[in-house]
């Protein structure tokens, strides 16, 4: 099956996707500073570099896209029709990816949560966002 854009169209469409500072992260960003939450972005000494780093609870945040962390059982999560092979590998290496980071932090003694963007989306979006709270306090 052909693509439905041309190469230069597909290419600035891609080009446009962001892998950090996107609408799910600062929605939770948003949501944890106005709850006294303080955190750094993106930190590169720590495997996978974690969208929030909370040195204080020693605990990290992944706020994952569902299409790129193939999130199983998610509406959002389709693989494309047309190079199915090489977006399937890509994103089984995005998981791998994501299960190496994991091990990696909490062998370092880190706490990982993983958040992907369809928990913040309508009716999950206060569920989701309150038992963060939760879970960075150990609660």
């Amino acid at each position: 099956m052909a693509d439905v854009h041309d190469k230069k169209t597909r290419s600035y469409n891609m080009s446009r996707i962001r892998s950090r500072d996107t609408k799910p992260e600062f929605l939770v960003r948003k949501f944890l500073f106005s709850q006294g939450f303080r955190y750094k972005l993106h930190d590169k000494l720590l495997p996978g570099t974690p969208d929030l780093v909370f040195p204080k609870y020693k605990a990290v945040i992944f706020v994952h896209g569902c299409f790129w962390h193939g999130h199983d059982g998610c509406k959002y999560f389709v693989i494309p029709k047309t190079r199915t092979k090489w977006w399937i590998d890509k994103i089984n290496r995005n998981r791998i990816n994501d299960n190496q980071n994991l091990t990696s932090l909490t062998k370092l003694g880190w706490k990982v949560i993983a958040i992907f963007e369809c928990e913040l989306r309508n009716q999950r979006q206060k569920e989701t966002l309150l038992n963060l709270i939760r879970q960075l306090k150990g609660d």
